[in-house]
């Protein structure tokens, strides 16, 4: 689909990007563009410009839509900047939404200080995932974030002061403020990555005829170790993240990631992370308060999303999907998801996005809250029921229309 609305999908101005995707929605449902056909798939893991991504909140949501997905959902670094966009997005073209962030948190004074999790550039850290939060709590997500992303830019800026030492012999330079803050949603709450500083580079280099994007894959997989600052007071603990989940009313998830042979995406090197004590690593996460794994199944082995599904069944963990997305080389649509062994990951989908509508009424009706554990103390029967209420509530506004 390409029409002239479709680059102002990613213009500068949230209204603007807004009233594209309403002109786009508009042309469909007169019929002078063809709509998408939508089937089940669904997706959790979608990053947009207020982390590093091609798509703005709109756009993601729109590409979304143009893949055909069911349901799609926001997940950006260290913050909750697109979020409020993500669900006007939503809104606009009748697509439900689920919101959360991507957090990198320290595992220092637990048993796996010391060994690489699921982070490829440091060891004692792990990317968790907050999933579901209630719309009405992203302020307070935001208040909890805003501080670790300056500490987080503090650490930016020497990482650029190191590459440029790196850089010397070859006559580039990088100013983090002029080069790499400009590519970033920094102002409207977005965080800064690595990948803004190699983009940054990659941008010095076009003049070289090599492709922008293959050297940003070339660049993360390669150079971020000539370079990279192990991240230190910009990382809260993994229990200040589950007690953030717990005032937010949000499902803490940890983001399981499986030793890397050949990388799926391009950005990952063949490396050793969690496997090799799995079992361990779930009964601790439960221990603490973790409730549910996030995984991506086009990344992974079948063996390896065997043992990730066995064990969140075992232990009572919530199983979440989402393939992460920020790259325009990357498909939002993951066929093994509506295999007869990963289906159950469409109606997790619905759940989040019921538990987020259930929870805008009041935190005790979200998924994991004593009162309805109470009401349902099986898991899957919780799954079922919030699954059914987002299906009913979509299903009405779809009549509507």
């Amino acid at each position: 689909m390409k029409h002239k609305h479709f680059d102002n999908l990613n213009a500068p101005n949230k209204m603007e990007r807004l009233e594209a995707l309403g002109e786009l929605k508009l042309l469909c449902d007169t019929g002078a563009i063809d709509p998408p056909i939508i089937g089940n798939n669904v997706n959790n893991h979608i990053h947009t410009t207020y982390s590093f991504s091609p798509y703005s909140p709109t756009k993601a949501v729109f590409m979304s839509w143009l893949s055909g997905l069911a349901t799609t959902g926001i997940m950006d670094h260290d913050s909750v900047g697109g979020a409020e966009e993500f669900i006007e997005a939503g809104d606009i073209i009748n697509m439900p939404v689920t919101v959360g962030f991507e957090l990198r948190c320290s595992l220092k004074d637990t048993p796996f200080e010391g060994r690489r999790i699921n982070n490829p550039d440091q060891i004692s850290v792990a990317y968790l995932a907050m999933h579901g939060i209630p719309h009405h709590m992203l302020p307070e997500a935001e208040r909890f974030l805003a501080p670790y992303r300056e500490k987080r830019n503090v650490r930016n800026w020497k990482m650029v002061e190191k590459l440029n030492e790196y850089l010397e012999p070859y006559e580039i330079e990088l100013d983090f403020h002029n080069d790499v803050l400009p590519l970033s949603q920094y102002s409207n709450g977005g965080s800064v990555t690595e990948r803004h500083i190699l983009y940054a580079l990659s941008s010095k280099l076009t003049e070289r005829e090599m492709p922008r994007n293959f050297l940003l894959g070339l660049f993360k997989s390669q150079l971020v170790q000539s370079f990279y600052i192990d991240a230190d007071n910009e990382l809260p603990h993994i229990t200040d993240f589950i007690n953030l989940a717990e005032r937010l009313g949000a499902i803490p998830a940890y983001a399981y990631l499986g030793d890397v042979g050949v990388s799926v995406t391009g950005d990952k090197k063949t490396q050793q992370f969690e496997d090799s004590y799995l079992d361990e690593l779930i009964e601790y996460l439960k221990k603490i308060g973790m409730k549910a794994i996030t995984y991506m199944p086009a990344r992974n082995t079948d063996e390896q999303l065997t043992r990730i599904k066995a064990l969140c069944e075992a232990n009572g963990l919530f199983q979440i999907s989402g393939e992460d997305i920020n790259s325009p080389l990357q498909k939002f649509v993951c066929e093994k998801i509506e295999t007869p062994e990963f289906s159950h990951l469409i109606d997790s989908a619905w759940a989040l996005i019921g538990h987020e509508i259930a929870s805008e009424h009041g935190l005790e009706d979200g998924m994991f809250s004593s009162e309805t554990i109470a009401k349902f103390p099986n898991l899957n029967d919780r799954v079922e029921h919030l699954a059914k209420l987002a299906k009913e509530k979509y299903d009405k506004k779809r009549k509507v229309d």
